[in-house]
Order: structure tokens, then sequence, then C-alpha cells
């Protein structure tokens, strides 16, 4: 009995490197493309009796997450032991209620055809709300980047920070980071016209003469990021950073971050990009992950120092 390392064809890279710090190597997969787009991933070794790690991203969603529930389908049938499906970044994680009518629950639907698939197992990061933890009915190992971030702010040195969110739903993450750095803490009150396109936008706490460091779960389309570095830089900061877990990047956003009051952005890559930006900079989640492979393997506890 093992433990074998395979990633979908989105988050190979990330994949190897993982497998290389746990000590292991990333298996060997065939995905068959038909003609009309439909995929056949395929396992070149056997995994029968072993843990299974299947590491993929699911951005863009639905073919990445397609290729994930087949590969995992494809372990069980193959008599794996256990699945685990390491999923940096958990695709439809943003559709977790109804919040408005006749509209699906994507996360839920996303957990329901995992749990359908055969995994055993989740882990993931910086989910875009914690409940969706609370959608599957196998254990979630929900990891996060304040282990990464929190660290990496300390070694800026700078004096006088303050920790801000971009919108008040990420109060409670930005309330952590301030409490550990012992810092004063700002909202951005946003009103939204419709996903993706901001109405208007209040600042609330304190932010003038201070560097102020803006932390959220993802970066999408950048709009709401660089409208409140915009505002916070109004209001007196003295520079702006974020800190955003899940670099989706869409559309404008690269365009956007350029042409902002950012000084920098800090994201991981959970998600990559081929487009570099000379005011976007990655750390890599790779050691990590396979940190918490390996203290999961050992049945130890995966806590941390910003566990939270």
């Amino acid at each position: 009995m093992g433990a074998k390392f395979f990633a979908g064809r989105a988050t190979l890279d990330l994949g190897s490197r993982i497998a290389q710090h746990y000590g292991s190597i990333l298996g060997e997969v065939t995905v068959t493309t038909f003609s009309d787009g439909e995929i056949q991933p395929s396992f070149n070794e056997s995994v029968r009796g072993q843990d299974v790690f299947i590491i993929q991203s699911t951005t863009p969603p639905a073919e990445n997450l397609m290729e994930m529930l087949l590969l995992i389908d494809a372990a069980r049938r193959a008599s794996a032991r256990k699945i685990i499906a390491v999923m940096p970044y958990f695709g439809y994680a943003r559709q977790d209620r109804k919040d408005q009518p006749r509209v699906a629950i994507g996360a839920k639907l996303v957990a329901n055809m995992l749990m359908a698939a055969g995994a055993d197992r989740i882990i993931t990061m910086d989910l875009h709300a914690d409940q969706i933890q609370g959608f599957f009915e196998v254990p979630v190992d929900h990891l996060f980047g304040s282990t990464i971030f929190i660290p990496e702010i300390e070694r800026l040195n700078l004096d006088n920070i303050v920790i801000a969110a971009p919108d008040v739903g990420g109060a409670k993450r930005a309330n952590m980071y301030a409490k550990v750095l012992n810092c004063g803490l700002a909202l951005c009150h946003k009103n939204r016209k419709k996903a993706n396109e901001i109405g208007e936008m209040t600042v609330i706490g304190e932010v003038e003469g201070k560097h102020v460091i803006i932390v959220d779960d993802m970066c999408d389309t950048a709009g709401t990021l660089t409208a409140s570095s915009a505002l916070f830089m109004e209001n007196g900061a003295t520079s702006v950073r974020a800190f955003c877990t899940h670099a989706v990047l869409s559309g404008p956003a690269f365009d956007r971050i350029e042409a902002s009051t950012l000084t920098e952005v800090i994201v991981t890559d959970t998600i990559p990009h081929e487009r570099k930006s000379p005011k976007v900079r990655t750390l890599s989640v790779d050691k990590y992950f396979a940190s918490v492979i390996d203290r999961l393997l050992k049945n130890e506890s995966i806590g941390g120092d910003y566990y939270k």
C-alpha cells in the first residue's frame, strides 16, 4: 500500500512540484480527445490498493472539472484504495447560495458530482465561502493562504500597516490577518450593479498615512481591487498592496492592475498564467500542499500557525 500522484492538464506544473516536494513523481495520464471535444483520461499504471492523489484546479471551470471527475471515476474503477481530490482552486465556489431567484447553487452541485465520482477526501485552499465544506459528506481539508501570506507580509517590513478587505464579505478574513499582525482594519463597502460591475464604494476605517494591505481569496477581473486601491489612495494611504490567493485574472484584469495605483499584487500559483506583469508577484503553494499531504498520510494534524 502506498501513495501515487497524478495531475490534470491544467495543473501539471504545480502537480509535479507538489509530488517532488513530497518525494515522489507524477504518474502518467493519457487524455484522449475525440473530434467533438469529448475527453477520455486513463492512467498508464496500476493504482490498485493505492492512495491516489489527483491534483487539478478547476479553471476554466467546466472542462477541467470534467477532467477531474473522469480521473476520479477511472481511479475508483481501477480499484484505488482511497481517492483524494486535490483542488488548489475550487471552481464554482462563488455559487454557494441562492442570492437571487431561479439560480443554481453551483458549489453544492460540484460537491455532489465529486462524491458521486468517488472522491474520498477533498483538499482545497481558500474557498470563497467557508460553508462549502458542509456541502460534502466526505472530509474536506480547507487550507488557508494566510499560512503563506502572513510571513510574506512580515518580510515586507512595513511600518504603520493596516489590513483591508475589498468588501464586507471579506471582513472575517481581514480581521484574522489584523489580529495576527496586531494592526488596524479597514473595509471597502461596495454596492454591485451586477456581477463583475461595481457601483458605489466607501471606506470604513482609518487609512491616512498607512500602508494598506488588501487581502482577498481571489482576483477575477480586478475591478473591485483596483477601485479599492484608488479609493484608499484618495483617502490618504501611503501605498496599497494586495494579497489574493487565486489569480483568476480574467478579461481586463492585467491591464487594470498595471494602470492602477496598486504597488503590487501578490498571488499564489493555484491558477497558472502565461502572461506576466511587473506588478503581479507569485508565491508557490507547492511545499505547503506537499507538507499537508505528508501529514495526512502519517495521520498527523495538518493545522498550522495560521490555520484558523
